[in-house]
């Protein structure tokens, strides 16, 4: 299987591309550049590769959460070179990949959310899968909901920004922190791989974003009564 994946769902641009069972793959700091790095870099992957877009099984990408624009530019390249090659498309969770490029069982995946807040979730590997515990969601640090059990691994940059609020919220259940991690297309990719040899994948004009905040900013007000994005 030859397929693509990438992120922009942070200041970080992260680009893979599988041929089989090799890999290559490229992480770039782009903070506000990642709309210009991110096909010259996804061209440079397949040049090494010696492959066309139309050579590729499909295309994955980070759905979110995440920088409002950063999803939105990688939704849009996705669906974008997906038009034009007619591939089939995966979206993924940031936060699922977070806990997948871990390496951890039970993972807290939490990300800088700005705005003083984070995205959420809890994942727990069952049987080689993860299962949801806590769905996505956005949250001030102390509002973040509770876990059952310990030994659980704190990911994301959330856990670096606001890491004495949200060790108070957990106590003892954490057992250690990633907190400069973020989201990797290679573990987009392995999270993707198994929902195209299903089939489930979809086409380019289905692929969406995953938006937890429905609008772009808020008021001062709006925050102060826990309205959400």
């Amino acid at each position: 299987m030859k397929l693509l994946a990438f992120d922009a769902s942070t200041e970080f641009l992260s680009i893979a591309l599988q041929i089989n069972q090799q890999l290559e793959s490229v992480d770039i700091q782009a903070g506000q550049t990642a709309s210009q790095l991110i096909l010259p870099q996804i061209q440079l992957l397949l040049d090494k590769a010696r492959l066309n877009l139309s050579d590729l099984d499909g295309i994955a990408f980070g759905a979110g959460p995440g920088s409002f624009t950063g999803v939105r530019i990688a939704c849009g390249v996705a669906q974008g070179l997906a038009f034009g090659a007619n591939l089939p498309v995966v979206g993924i969770n940031v936060l699922m990949a977070l806990a997948e490029a871990s390496g951890a069982e039970r993972v807290i995946a939490a990300s800088d959310a700005r705005m003083g807040e984070v995205y959420h979730a809890a994942y727990i590997r069952k049987d080689g899968d993860w299962t949801e515990m806590c769905a996505a969601g956005v949250y001030k640090p102390q509002d973040v909901p509770a876990v059952e059990g310990d030994d659980w691994v704190g990911v994301g940059t959330a856990w670096k920004v606001y890491d004495e609020t949200l060790l108070e919220q957990y106590q003892q259940q954490v057992s250690k922190t990633l907190s400069e991690m973020t989201p990797k297309a290679e573990a987009i990719m392995r999270l993707a791989i198994p929902i195209f040899a299903r089939g489930e994948a979809v086409s380019a004009s289905k692929a969406a974003p995953i938006y937890i905040r429905n609008r772009v900013a808020l008021t001062s007000k709006e925050r102060e009564q826990g309205l959400r994005l």
